[in-house]
């Protein structure tokens, strides 16, 4: 299984990152998160969302060639 820790703006943001670098779903993967970020006054003291997204079933493309 393949895992990938991502940060984003959110935590939306972060899964929808790691989901396009898997080349995965959402139902095709589990999440965990490490910490939902916070937004900070105008920018400053501003934390990014991490997320652990790990792939429990292959994205279809590679069911495909396996077949």
């Amino acid at each position: 299984m393949e895992t990938l820790e991502v940060t984003g703006r959110s935590v939306e943001e972060a899964i929808e990152i790691a989901l396009d670098q898997l080349g995965a779903e959402r139902d095709q993967v589990e999440v965990d998160v490490i910490s939902p970020g916070k937004g900070g006054i105008l920018g400053f003291g501003a934390e990014p969302a991490r997320v652990r997204v790990t792939l429990t079933t292959p994205p279809s493309g590679l069911l495909a060639v396996a077949k």
